[in-house]
C-alpha cells in the first residue's frame, strides 16, 4: 500500500513538470527572440502612398513586427510543449493555453522597448524571462485539472496575468505614449487577461462578451487618465483596480452567486486597491 502511494506521488510529480528538453528549447528560443529586439533600429519606416492625388504616409516599426513574430513563436512553442504532456490527447485543441504566453511576450516586448539600455534593461529582461518560464510551467500543469499542482498553477496564471498588465501600463505611461496607442494597447491587454482569467475560473467557459465589455471600460478609463498628472505606477494601479474587480465580479456571477452578494467583494477590492494607489 505504501509503495502504491509513493508511486502515485511520483507520477503526480512527473506530471507537474514538463519535459526538460522541450522546456529548455522553448525558453531559450523565446528569450533569444526577445533579446534580438535590442539590435533592431527603433526608428519607424515611412511608407508613402499616393491615392486619388493625395499623399498618405504610413509609419511601420520593424521592432513591432519582430515582437509579434516572437509572440507567435512562443505560442507555437507552448503547443509543442503541451504535446509532451502524459494527458495530452491526439487531436485535442489547446488554443486557450496559447493566449497568456502570446500576450506575455507582447507585453514584455513593448515594456522592454521603453526601458533604457544598460543594467536596468538586462535586469528587467531577466525578471521578465523568469516570469515567462513560470507561465510556461503553469500552462503545462493546467492541461490536467486532476494534477495536484493545478490550484497553484491556476492562481499563478491569474496573478501573473494581472502583474504583466500592470507592467505594460507603467511602461506605456513612463514612455509618454500617444493616447491612441496607449488606449489600444490597454484594450487588447485587458481583453486577453480577462478572457484567460475567466476561462480558468469558470472551468473552460469562454466569456467573450464580458471580456470585451471589461476591456472597453478599462480602455476608456485609460484614455481619461492619460490627461491626469499621475505617476506611471499610480496610474497603472488605478487601471488595474477596475480590471481586477470587474473580472472577479464576472467570475462570481458566472459561478451563480447572487448579484448583490457578488458585488460586495469586488467593490471592497476596488476600494482597497485604489486606497493603496493613493497612499
Amino acid at each position: 500500500m505504501e509503495r502504491k502511494t509513493e508511486y502515485n506521488a511520483c507520477v503526480n510529480a512527473i506530471r507537474s513538470f514538463p519535459d526538460a528538453n522541450r522546456f529548455s528549447v522553448l525558453s531559450a528560443a523565446s528569450l533569444f527572440s526577445l533579446a534580438l529586439t535590442r539590435l533592431i533600429d527603433p526608428a519607424p519606416y515611412a511608407i508613402r502612398v499616393r491615392w486619388m492625388g493625395a499623399g498618405v504616409v504610413f509609419s511601420f516599426h520593424l521592432y513591432g513586427a519582430l515582437i509579434l513574430l516572437s509572440a507567435t513563436l512562443t505560442a507555437t512553442g507552448v503547443d509543442w510543449l503541451l504535446r509532451g504532456h502524459p494527458s495530452f490527447r491526439q487531436g485535442a485543441r489547446v488554443f486557450e493555453h496559447w493566449v497568456l504566453p502570446f500576450t506575455t511576450v507582447l507585453i514584455l516586448g513593448i515594456s522592454l522597448f521603453y526601458f533604457p539600455a544598460g543594467n536596468l534593461w538586462w535586469a528587467a529582461f531577466g525578471v521578465g524571462g523568469a516570469l515567462l518560464m513560470l507561465v510556461f510551467w503553469a500552462e503545462y500543469v493546467t492541461l490536467d485539472p486532476s494534477d495536484a499542482a493545478y490550484p497553484l498553477a491556476m492562481a499563478g496564471l491569474t496573478a501573473l496575468s494581472f502583474a504583466f498588465f500592470l507592467i505594460l501600463l507603467v511602461a506605456l505611461r513612463y514612455a509618454e505614449t500617444a493616447l491612441l496607442w496607449e488606449s489600444s494597447a490597454t484594450f487588447f491587454a485587458a481583453f486577453f487577461v480577462t478572457l484567460r482569467t475567466l476561462h480558468l475560473r469558470l472551468s473552460g467557459r469562454w466569456e467573450v462578451a464580458w471580456s470585451l465589455g471589461i476591456a472597453l471600460i478599462v480602455a476608456e478609463l485609460a484614455a481619461a487618465f492619460h490627461f491626469f498628472p499621475l505617476s506611471p505606477l499610480r496610474a497603472g494601479i488605478f487601471l488595474l483596480a477596475p480590471l481586477y474587480a470587474l473580472t472577479h465580479l464576472a467570475a462570481l456571477l458566472g459561478e451563480g452567486v447572487p448579484e448583490r452578494q457578488a458585488a460586495l467583494e469586488p467593490l471592497f477590492l476596488l476600494g482597497v486597491i485604489c486606497l493603496f494607489a493613493l497612499l
